[in-house]
């Protein structure tokens, strides 16, 4: 058995999210990224196939460079092959950026150090049709140098339970966050968006999108970085901001390079945003 990592893109909009679902109603079947990788690679192999992801983003989110791994039984397609392979078969909204062989027990998943994301927010309504999909159009236009300050709270090993949602099976609720920050990233012809990115070794349930809904939220209003610290440090959900919609998010990398932070708890029960 050969064990392959695939480095996955793909646009969120029309899955519910990575993670295949069993149970389905067949009237409506449940459409995953994980669940159209697997039917293809088990078309290609003729036996089923257990593909395993470094993370589940959840409906609507999108990836750049989502990790992906899995055993295969035949040495008939060389590892590199399989980009263009998979990539005859896939949907559109689903592309193999590359592919190779790893050993025998890498976990894409167990196996990270950290994760990125980012979220994309075009302020004062000035995303074009052809943006909606992929960012949160917001009405105003916040001061960076606030949502800084609040994202420099975020560093070190900290309780997120204000920042989970409801639901959430993670047993711990601490993460190890290596990097946050605000920065601008032009996105031609509608101007510059802000850029929401944070670097840990896990996420849970939606937390990104609930960190960047509330620092929008609390800039909006008035409140400082004290606040926004206050409100981490409560560890109570009902002090979190408005949760920022799935469309402006994206998976950006995995790194596997490093020392993780606090696996064994990761380990045991990372959730994913």
């Amino acid at each position: 058995m050969r064990n392959i990592l695939l480095t996955v893109s793909y646009d969120g909009t029309n899955f519910s999210g990575w993670q295949r679902q069993d149970k389905s109603d067949e009237k409506k079947p449940v459409r995953t990224v994980q669940g159209e990788l697997e039917k293809v690679l088990e078309g290609v192999h003729k036996t089923k196939i257990n593909l395993q992801g470094s993370g589940r983003t959840d409906s609507g989110v999108h990836a750049v460079r989502q990790k992906a791994n899995f055993l295969s039984p035949i040495d008939s397609i060389p590892a590199e092959k399989y980009v263009v392979a998979l990539n005859s078969l896939l949907p559109d909204d689903i592309r193999i950026l590359d592919s190779k062989e790893v050993d025998e027990n890498f976990s894409s998943r167990f196996s990270a150090v950290t994760r990125t994301y980012r979220y994309f927010i075009v302020p004062s309504n000035r995303a074009l049709a052809t943006q909606m999909p992929y960012v949160w159009n917001i009405k105003n236009e916040p001061d960076i140098e606030k949502l800084n300050a609040m994202a420099s709270v975020l560093k070190g090993e900290l309780n997120f339970a204000t920042f989970t949602a409801a639901g959430d099976q993670s047993k711990s609720t601490f993460r190890y966050v290596e990097n946050a920050r605000f920065f601008y990233e032009d996105l031609c012809p509608c101007g510059k968006a802000i850029v929401f990115e944070i670097t840990a070794n896990a996420f849970l349930w939606k937390m990104v999108r609930s960190l960047t809904g509330s620092m929008i939220f609390f800039e909006k209003n008035g409140y400082d970085e004290k606040y926004f610290k206050e409100v981490l440090d409560s560890c109570d959900r009902s002090k979190a901001g408005p949760t920022a919609p799935p469309q402006g998010l994206f998976l950006w990398d995995i790194s596997y390079e490093g020392v993780r932070h606090d696996a064994d708890y990761v380990k045991e029960n990372s959730t994913e945003d």
